[in-house]
């Protein structure tokens, strides 16, 4: 296992963390769009008291500081294959780790590539789920437009897989820009609603969301599948770290990416807790009718760009599967001189292109999409717990 804590530029450094911000995040960071909504809605919808709320996102905060900030940033990302991230080089450690135990080998191996297969599941669902739900969006504008919402997303979907050819830095400068007004807004809208409701902040106490689940023991599954819908993006950040590298992805993380979602959090909570009949739609409630318009617009460019994460990270997991001949070779480009890990697959690409285009097609709308999607990324992230326990256990004791 390598470290990538040798000395680097600073400049290089923060230029890393600001692309990461655009490739690696896309899809978390768009969750404040429906997951908060979805959650509360689990816990009683209208009906849903501030204990509701306050209960609901304590579990969103604590959800996101157990599994992306310590069991992903603090602890899986530590295992990288040299310099490259994702189930694969989870898999390979653990294969070295254990490499006395053949029984054991050979179900990591089987681990593995189950891993892999639904890591590439959530490759192909994010994309279509994700401009699905922008160009739907769009739709609220002019009702008018609905039957427009498959034609448009093919053609956004077509026009995203085109430009990867370009590379993940070409790709990172023109979304990095869109990506960080997007996370500051998140957080200015959020901290001008917590100012009007201070109340919510009490949500960061563990009692309330452990509270919720005692108190609603048969809505207890919705709730927290409703939450997880705040971590998806979390497995493809680990696959994107040979992109960037360990440090920008962390530092994007820490000091942007976590802050901008914990105070839209907030902001959404304060909102519904001040009007309840915001809870229709929170997110769009937090902005005035005037502003509407081109806050669905940026939020419309963010969801399309959350699918960058997850083809990238696809990339990334098709260079291992060939290396570690699970996959036959195929033509994999170099796009930048500096960073080993930024690759471009043509093969790859056009598949998933095409198989995005299917997805589409057979199930036209994001919700339709919404079951696979969760069970594609629920699988992806047991199976690294379960490979990063061995790891852990075989090499760092």
């Amino acid at each position: 296992m390598t470290t990538q804590s040798a000395a680097v530029p600073r400049n290089r450094l923060w230029a890393a963390s600001l692309g990461a911000i655009g490739v690696v995040y896309g899809d978390i960071g768009t969750s404040p769009l429906y997951a908060f909504k979805e959650s509360v809605a689990a816990a009683g919808g209208a009906n849903a008291g501030i204990d509701a709320v306050l209960g609901v996102l304590s579990l969103i905060i604590w959800s996101l500081v157990i599994v992306v900030s310590i069991k992903y940033m603090v602890v899986i990302l530590k295992a990288d294959n040299d310099g490259e991230g994702g189930i694969l080089s989870l898999m390979a450690l653990a294969q070295r780790s254990n490499k006395n135990s053949n029984p054991l080998v050979a179900r990591i191996i089987g681990l593995g590539i189950l891993g892999a297969a639904l890591f590439f599941c959530d490759a192909l669902i994010t994309p279509a789920i994700s401009v699905l739900s922008a160009v739907e969006g769009v739709a609220l504008l002019n009702p008018d437009l609905e039957q427009l919402i498959v034609p448009a997303t093919i053609a956004i979907i077509i026009c995203l897989f085109l430009i990867q050819q370009f590379g993940t830095h070409w790709v990172s400068r023109f979304f990095s820009p869109v990506m960080i007004l997007w996370f500051f807004c998140l957080g200015a809208l959020g901290v001008y609603h917590l100012l009007q409701e201070p109340r919510v902040l009490l949500a960061v106490n563990p009692y309330y969301g452990v509270k919720l689940l005692l108190a609603n023991p048969g809505l207890a599954s919705a709730i927290l599948g409703a939450v997880f819908l705040t971590l998806t993006g979390a497995e493809a950040l680990y696959s994107d770290m040979g992109h960037f590298g360990r440090k920008p992805v962390r530092i994007a993380w820490f000091f942007f990416v976590w802050p901008a979602l914990l105070l839209n959090y907030f902001g959404q909570g304060a909102l519904v807790i001040g009007n309840p009949a915001m809870l229709s739609n929170p997110f769009y409630g937090l902005v005035p009718v005037a502003f509407l318009p081109a806050l669905i617009a940026l939020a419309t460019t963010a969801t399309v760009i959350a699918s960058q994460a997850v083809i990238t990270g696809a990339y990334s997991a098709t260079r291992q599967a060939v290396q570690l001949d699970l996959l036959p070779r195929v033509a994999i480009l170099q796009t930048s001189e500096r960073e080993r890990g930024q690759i471009y697959v043509p093969l790859t690409n056009f598949l998933m292109c095409l198989a995005v285009i299917a997805f589409v097609l057979l199930f036209r709308s994001s919700s339709g999409l919404s079951a696979a999607y969760g069970v594609a990324v629920v699988g992806d992230m047991l199976i690294t717990t379960m490979l990063g326990a061995l790891v852990a256990l075989a090499s760092w004791r």
